[in-house]
């Protein structure tokens, strides 16, 4: 059994694994076991990893494209380890940077999961934006981080290296028990990718489990994912996947409010990316992802009573009672230091 086994999900990615996995396995084969999970991909990367990191670490072949969440899902099932670190293959890391995380899941049982400070690979002293320093929810389902709201990402000066509890920790460096893992279900894998590690985060803190951001470790992250971020389908999978995620965790309390609202809001942001940006591909992506969640909203409804069964917590400190839109459009306010 592995203490810590560090896992990187693959697919073409031969380039990205040439130039950031030997900086992995600098850093991290002293502490940890290396995997790459290939989703059956079509260029090199599997020639590469047999003849060039044979020997540093070892390879899961997967035997279709299952996306990010259901990939993760089938490689996990096949790695007996106490902590997986789930890692993007655009991710460089630093000397020492799995002690702090490893310290913390060994000196507090209660944490759940964790996640490093991510910072740009194209401009180290600024935060790169697909977890800056630990995330958030406002009330109704945006998410922003501590270094990054919206479109506005913060440099780095210090200002958010206290370690925190925090709602969710980017996918893009997630270290969690793998105990806690598979009792909160793993990866949902009908989000096939965007949002999948929010859910997962927010289903672990419902069960009264913690997730933090430990800044005194930290990588460098390229960032973009396999989609540019102007595209229709990573428009549709965040909308589609929010609105579920938002059903599933919400409580009933929340719930029905918070939807109305978001109908009218997610509306609202399509009209304003057609008659503003003159963005056809992602008017449309918003429409379909609504007509997406009604449809398939009646699968998830044993999701939610099983959900809202484990709750062990009213009040989730992490998901802001606030309005982001509200704050950092008409208030102004586009730093989380700036937030009520």
């Amino acid at each position: 059994m592995d203490k810590l086994a560090i896992v990187i999900l693959n697919w073409n990615g031969a380039k990205m694994l040439q130039q950031y996995l030997p900086n992995v396995l600098q850093y991290s084969r002293d502490e940890a076991t290396v995997y790459v999970a290939d989703n059956a991909s079509t260029d090199i990367s599997l020639e590469l990893l047999y003849t060039r990191f044979r020997e540093e670490c070892r390879v899961i072949e997967l035997d279709k494209n299952w996306g990010f969440a259901e990939g993760y899902n089938k490689a996990l099932q096949k790695i007996d380890a106490e902590y997986y670190l789930l890692l993007n293959s655009d991710i460089e890391v630093t000397h020492h940077w799995l002690t702090p995380l490893i310290e913390l899941m060994d000196s507090h049982p209660e944490v759940a999961a964790c996640q490093p400070k991510l910072l740009s690979i194209f401009d180290r002293d600024r935060f790169e934006y697909a977890g800056a320093s630990g995330g958030y929810l406002d009330r109704y389902g945006y998410p922003f981080c501590r270094g990054r709201i919206f479109d506005t990402v913060e440099r780095d000066e210090g200002q958010y290296d206290n370690r925190q509890d925090v709602l969710w920790a980017t996918g893009a460096a997630l270290m969690i028990r793998a105990k806690d893992y598979w009792e909160a279900g793993g990866l949902d894998a009908r989000f096939f990718a965007h949002n999948e590690e929010i859910d997962l985060c927010w289903r672990l803190r419902i069960r009264g489990r913690r997730v933090c951001c430990v800044p005194d470790s930290y990588v460098y992250h390229v960032g973009g994912g396999t989609l540019p971020k102007s595209n229709p389908m990573k428009t549709f999978l965040n909308f589609r996947n929010n609105l579920t995620m938002l059903y599933k965790c919400l409580p009933d309390s929340e719930l029905k409010h918070v939807m109305r609202v978001r109908w009218f809001l997610d509306y609202l942001a399509a009209w304003e990316m057609l008659l503003l940006k003159r963005n056809w591909g992602d008017f449309r992506a918003v429409f379909r992802a609504r007509r997406a969640f009604k449809r398939w909203r009646k699968d998830f409804e044993q999701d939610r009573r099983q959900i809202q069964a484990s709750r062990c917590i009213d009040h989730i400190p992490e998901q802001r009672s606030f309005s982001l839109l509200w704050q950092y459009y008409a208030k102004g306010r586009k730093h989380f230091s700036d937030l009520p």
